[in-house]
C-alpha cells in the first residue's frame, strides 16, 4: 500500500518536472510571474510566450498546457515599474522588476528578470503604428 502511494507520488513529481522543463526550454518562452491586482492573490510563477499581438501566460504548475491568461498588446497600459524586494518575492532571484499593467478592466503585475524585461519592452515597442500603447 505504502509502496503504491510512493510510486504514484514519484510519477507525479516526474510528470511535473517534465512539464517544467518543456515549458521553460521551449523557444520564445521566458519565466515570468503574475499577480492580479483585482483579486487578493499572491505571485504565481509561470512562463510567458509571445505570439503575434498577445502574450500567453501559462502557469508552471498545472495540468493543462494552455494559457491561463492572454495579454493583448493593443490597449495595454503599463503604468508603473518597481524593483521587487526579496521579502515580497522569491529571495533567490535577483534583479526582478514588477510592471503594473492594465488591459481593459484587468489590472495585474508582471514580474520578470532583466533579460525578460528587455524582451517585453521590445515586444511592446514593436507594435504597429495603429496600436494604442501607453508605457510609463
Amino acid at each position: 500500500m505504502v509502496v503504491d502511494v510512493l510510486i504514484v507520488l514519484g510519477l507525479l513529481v516526474a510528470l511535473l518536472g517534465i512539464r517544467v522543463l518543456a515549458l521553460t526550454r521551449s523557444r520564445g518562452s521566458v519565466l515570468c510571474c503574475l499577480r492580479s491586482l483585482s483579486k487578493e492573490r499572491g505571485w504565481r510563477v509561470g512562463v510567458a510566450r509571445y505570439a503575434d499581438g498577445h502574450l500567453n501566460w501559462i502557469p508552471l504548475i498545472g495540468l493543462l498546457p494552455r494559457p491561463r491568461h492572454v495579454i493583448v498588446r493593443r490597449g495595454l497600459v503599463v503604468s508603473g515599474r518597481r524593483k521587487v524586494g526579496s521579502g515580497e518575492f522569491f529571495g533567490f532571484i535577483e534583479g526582478v522588476t514588477a510592471l503594473e499593467c492594465r488591459n481593459g478592466q484587468d489590472a495585474f503585475e508582471l514580474a520578470m528578470g532583466y533579460r525578460a524585461l528587455t524582451g517585453f519592452v521590445a515586444w511592446l515597442e514593436s507594435a504597429p503604428p495603429s496600436a494604442y500603447l501607453d508605457v510609463a
